[in-house]
């Protein structure tokens, strides 16, 4: 069996509870229990603090965990990233106030720096040869160049909206982030055996997101140019209509393309394009 760490609450939370339903897994939700168990595949389900969830892999109390990288990065635990699971995408970024001249990365030489994140900032500015006093803070990052604790703040960003609000400008984006799946580094055959499962059906979930099964009628003079619009994974499938010189395509695409794919189809004489979603494709 395998125990996997995930946040306790917030947004990853539920990005988390979602991947696991749709991998088949169902857990009981609870706020007040630390563990919970899975009734149809062999794994238990550790709630944790973010910053805490990379210790415990590390540590052996969980097996697996699924984490912001930017959590994994500071905290610099000896864990192995399995798998990028695609949600929870965010950058670790610097910001100055909107009013100061920024004049390039040196600008930092020798200020104060806010951040909940030292280390990463650490490693950063050492690649730069950058001389700055790091200050850690646990939350509300953004205020401190506004009440004289900091010059700038090293904070992450996701629309940059906070960064407004406190009369900020993100000048160097550092570090990008999304949820991981990782794991402790020595683990049994059985439980190995159990991960590979699990990210098996964590593959097939994170694959078809963003991808489209796209299916027409065509006319059959018009099949060699729509292939090669559209090649799909390996080939589109084509069936025989019954009516004479049309066949059916079907094929699977990615969600950017669709519509000038649609386009292109409908000017070789496509009709009757259907549009379907796709909630797991095992290659």
């Amino acid at each position: 069996m395998l125990r996997i760490a995930i946040q306790a609450k917030g947004r990853l939370n539920e990005d988390c509870m979602a991947l696991l339903k749709d991998a088949g897994i169902n857990v009981a939700a609870s706020k007040r229990k630390l563990v919970a168990r899975a009734t149809d595949f062999p794994i238990e389900v550790l709630y944790l603090r973010d910053d805490d969830i990379p210790q415990a892999v590390a540590m052996g109390v969980a097996d697996v965990g699924i984490v912001g990288l930017n959590e994994v990065a500071e905290r610099g635990e000896a864990v192995s990233e399995v798998m990028r699971l695609g949600f929870g995408g965010c950058r670790i970024s610097l910001a100055i106030p909107r009013d100061v001249t920024y004049t390039g990365v040196e600008w930092f030489e020798g200020k104060r720096i806010a951040t909940s994140y030292p280390n990463v900032l650490k490693h950063y500015f050492a690649e730069k040869g950058i001389h700055a006093h790091i200050h850690e803070i646990a939350g509300s990052v953004e205020i401190a160049p506004a009440v004289g604790m900091a010059d700038a703040i090293f904070d992450i960003v996701s629309s940059g909206g906070t960064l407004v609000q406190n009369g900020l400008r993100e000048v160097e984006q550092v570090f990008h982030s999304e949820a991981a799946l990782i794991a402790h580094p020595s683990l049994s055959a059985e439980q190995l055996a159990d991960l590979e499962k699990l990210k098996f059906r964590f593959s097939s979930i994170v694959e078809s997101r963003g991808m489209k099964y796209v299916l027409m009628n065509l006319p059959a003079e018009k099949l060699d140019e729509a292939v090669a619009l559209m090649p799909g994974m390996r080939s589109p499938t084509v069936l025989p209509l019954a009516a004479e010189g049309w066949c059916s395509l079907h094929v699977v695409i990615p969600e950017q393309e669709l519509w000038e794919k649609v386009e292109q189809l409908k000017a070789l004489g496509a009709e009757g394009i259907l549009v379907l979603a796709l909630e797991n494709m095992i290659r």
